[in-house]
This record gives structure tokens, C-alpha cells and sequence, in this order.
């Protein structure tokens, strides 16, 4: 590792992993933790999940939502991620001196409007104030407890065969706030910002096999896939026509040299099924808002072990690796 902590060690990638890796598991060394899943499976009355995320995003406020809205789902999704009825979330703001009051004002209702939405509340909080210049006018931190309702198992049940979904158009969040940040395109493209919660229980509860699901927030869908592969004795092989993407979204990237695959999302889910349960585990996911535009993009694949491929669109391949540095900080 360098010497000092840089942004790219916050993007989500390769960087970030190594953060973990290196530096916080060896201290905090415990199998929950160990997992790095989206949150923390305990044993209590009947199963908790527990899981926690800070909120830096600049803009503060953006196409499609802002940085209370974003707070309540990101948590909730995290919930869901692990089989569970998301149910009680906390909310600590780190407020920077100069921020106003009106601003805030709106973050807070966006706040209450999407707990209320996802059926959750806010019980517990803290408030800080920092010096003006120290806290670029709002950070959010907040955990969220819910209830198991089903077992996801893993990854060491995954298998050669096996498909790999996507719940919708991917890269929409990060390009949204790319674009709100410099003020090109303004309003063309919004985040897809979104509580998951309810595909996950169509998923869950539909009867298909499903190994695994993960919201591809930083790093994106590429880097997500990534986390499956590495390490494992199978590698996945995308198409990379069948993956869902705007044409807005996608003509914005290529204008700034940025992949789709690579934007973080934040109202979208990855899932590997068993292969034979795929096209009934899409038709449910299609049946809700959430999932209209979810897709088959991949298979899982002896070949390339460790690796995530990509059959392109000119029938060639390429290896899709875990984003490098930071392609755009303060994204989620």
C-alpha cells in the first residue's frame, strides 16, 4: 500500500480492496466481518442483518434524488442484499458550518418520504456541526437493522452453467452525477436511485435457485462481478449486448471515456441463479417496477477462472478487471 490514503483508495476497486485486505481486517478479524458482504448476518431474536454506509456524494442534491434519499435506500438495499426485511435504520449528520437551512430542510422530508416508501423508520440518530471548509456542507452516515427471511448461500455454491442477471440499465447514478457535477446535460439522465427491497422478496420468494445478489453501487457492475470471481474456480463471461444501458447514459460515457459497467448504480441488483431457474427468476423480476428492464447478461464459466469476461459486440474478448483508481469520487 502507499504511504498515504489517496481517493482511489475509496473508488471501490482494486485500491479499496486492498484497503480492507491489509489494513481494517486484520484489526477488526471476525467471520461476519470477514464475509464483506453488503451487511453482517447475527444471530439474535431469529436472524439480524446489520449493515452501516456514509453517504459523500457531490452534489448534494441531484437529478433523481439527493443525499437523504440516497442514504435510506443505499441502506435498505444493503439489507435486502442479505435475504432480509429491512426495518429500522439510524441517521447521523455531519452538517458543515454555512450549509442552509433550507437545503437541509429538503434533505431531511427526502429523507422521511423514502423511509416511509420502503416501510422503514429512522429510530436513533446524531447531529455534528463542523467548521466551514471541513465537511463539503453534508455527510450521512447511516446502519440499518432488519429481520432474515430467506438464505442466500454464497458464493461456494456457485456453479459452471449458472446465470448471471441484472435487474436494470446499469451506470444511470454515476453518469447523473458526473453530469450534474460538471452541468452538462443537465436533467437528461437521473440517478436510478431506488429501494430494492421488494424485488429482492420476488426474487427471494419465487422459488429459483439464487446464489448470490449485490446492489453494484462504486466500481459499478465490472468491479461487482469482480468481487464473485476472485479468488474462485470459475470465472463469468458476459455478453455485452445483452447488458442494459440508456443511450443517453451510454453516449455520455463515451464522451468522457468512461464504460457503463464501470458508473456506480444505486437502484440495481446482480444475481447468479442456477441456470435452469433464469428466464422464470426474469419474468418475475420484470413483474415489478424495479426489475422492468432486468436482463440475462451471463453465464458462469469454468474458463478464465478468477476473471470476468466479456464477449463484445464484434464477437471478440476481453477481460473486465475491478476498476483501478478512483474514475469519480464523492459518487455515492
Amino acid at each position: 500500500m502507499d504511504e498515504i490514503i489517496t481517493l482511489d483508495y475509496g473508488s471501490g476497486g482494486k485500491k479499496t480492496s486492498r484497503l480492507i485486505e491489509q489494513l481494517i481486517l486484520p484489526d477488526f478479524d471476525n467471520p461476519a466481518l470477514s464475509a464483506l458482504g453488503d451487511g453482517a448476518l447475527i444471530p439474535g431474536s431469529g436472524t439480524l442483518a446489520f449493515s452501516t454506509d456514509s453517504f459523500v456524494v457531490d452534489p448534494i442534491v441531484f437529478p433523481g434524488g439527493d443525499i437523504g434519499k440516497l442514504a435510506v435506500c443505499g441502506t435498505v438495499n444493503d439489507i435486502a442484499m442479505c435475504g432480509a426485511e429491512p426495518k429500522f435504520l439510524s441517521c447521523a449528520l455531519i452538517i458543515e458550518e454555512g450549509l442552509e437551512r433550507k437545503t437541509l430542510e429538503q434533505i431531511l422530508r427526502s429523507m422521511s418520504d423514502a423511509a416511509k416508501a420502503a416501510g422503514v423508520q429512522i429510530v436513533t440518530g446524531d447531529t455534528k456541526v463542523v467548521d466551514r471548509g471541513r465537511g463539503d456542507k453534508l455527510y450521512i452516515n447511516t446502519a440499518g437493522i432488519g429481520y432474515q427471511k430467506y438464505r442466500i448461500p454464497g458464493l461456494d455454491t456457485v456453479r459452471p452453467g449458472d446465470a448471471v442477471l441484472v435487474s436494470g440499465t446499469v451506470g444511470d447514478h454515476g453518469t447523473a452525477i458526473m453530469l450534474a457535477r460538471s452541468g452538462m446535460m443537465d436533467g437528461e439522465i437521473r440517478s436510478d436511485c431506488a429501494a430494492l427491497h421488494h424485488l429482492a422478496e420476488a426474487m427471494l420468494s419465487s422459488g429459483a435457485a439464487v446464489r448470490i445478489l449485490r446492489d453494484p453501487t462504486r466500481g459499478g457492475l465490472a468491479t461487482t462481478l469482480n468481487e464473485f470471481t476472485e479468488g474462485r474456480p470459475f470465472g463469468i463471461e458476459l455478453q455485452e449486448t445483452a447488458i442494459p444501458v440508456r443511450p443517453a447514459v451510454q453516449a455520455a460515457c463515451d464522451m468522457l471515456g468512461l464504460e457503463p459497467v464501470y458508473c456506480a448504480n444505486e437502484g440495481k441488483l446482480v444475481c447468479i441463479c442456477a441456470g435452469e431457474d433464469a428466464e422464470d427468476l426474469l419474468a418475475a423480476m420484470r413483474e415489478l417496477p424495479e426489475g422492468e428492464n432486468a436482463a440475462i447478461i451471463g453465464h458462469v464459466t469454468e474458463d478464465a477462472a478468477g476473471r470476468v469476461v466479456m464477449r463484445t459486440e464484434l464477437g471478440g474478448r476481453r477481460i473486465l478487471q475491478k476498476l483501478a483508481g478512483a474514475q469519480l469520487p464523492r459518487i455515492c
